[in-house]
């Protein structure tokens, strides 16, 4: 380290040239020591819904505690709290988890729905609303709504389940081609007169 220390005040940077302009510097008094056990003062923030409290005397120094010990115990995990909402109004609002996965999954039980029974009977997506469709629909946006809210009021989200192909972003992708394949189906319908296939 002495050498290292030579080197360095010796350099051009320091101005010192001179052997003995350098023993200034090798006194005690100028040596930086390191102290091992040294102390150094932790400090955290409260948690929001935490009330801060107020310090017993500003007079007392503050706790600290040594760098090393062999007498430390781990520190205790806490269970976390969910970072989610599971109020109902949070959910459901415009920027909430529901509203676009919720209709996205109707829209896609709809749209393959409409295709398959105008596949099958030759019906437009009008004459199957006038032919009893208005009970399927409503039971089936009962149940769809009932099933997508119980996982998200327990605080449970799509992103947390969702891995390989089967992704959230995904469903939310095809829940919005769905909407936009039942508008222009219907769009297409009204358009032509009659069912599209």
């Amino acid at each position: 380290m002495a050498a290292v220390s030579s080197v360095m005040l010796l350099s051009p940077a320091t101005g010192l040239t001179k052997r003995s302009s350098l023993k200034q510097f090798l006194v005690p008094s100028y040596v930086p020591t390191l102290n091992r056990n040294a102390n150094f003062r932790v400090s955290s923030t409260a948690e929001d819904n935490e009330k801060e409290q107020p310090e017993a005397s500003s007079s007392a120094p503050p706790k600290s505690f040594p760098l090393e010990s062999s007498s430390a115990a781990p520190p205790k995990s806490f269970p976390l709290k969910p970072k989610v909402s599971t109020d109902f109004g949070d959910i459901l609002a415009f920027s909430g988890p529901g509203p676009e996965r919720i209709n996205g999954r109707l829209a896609m039980i709809g749209f393959v729905a409409a295709i398959g029974v105008e596949l099958a009977n030759g019906q437009d997506l009008f004459a199957q609303i006038q032919s009893g469709g208005i009970p399927w629909f409503i039971g089936t946006s009962v149940l769809l709504s009932a099933a997508s809210l119980i996982p998200l009021l327990k605080g449970v989200r799509a992103e947390s389940k969702s891995n390989g192909v089967m992704t959230s972003d995904a469903e939310l992708w095809n829940g919005r081609f769905a909407m936009l394949g039942l508008v222009a189906l219907a769009f297409t319908e009204y358009v032509k007169g009659g069912a599209l296939v």
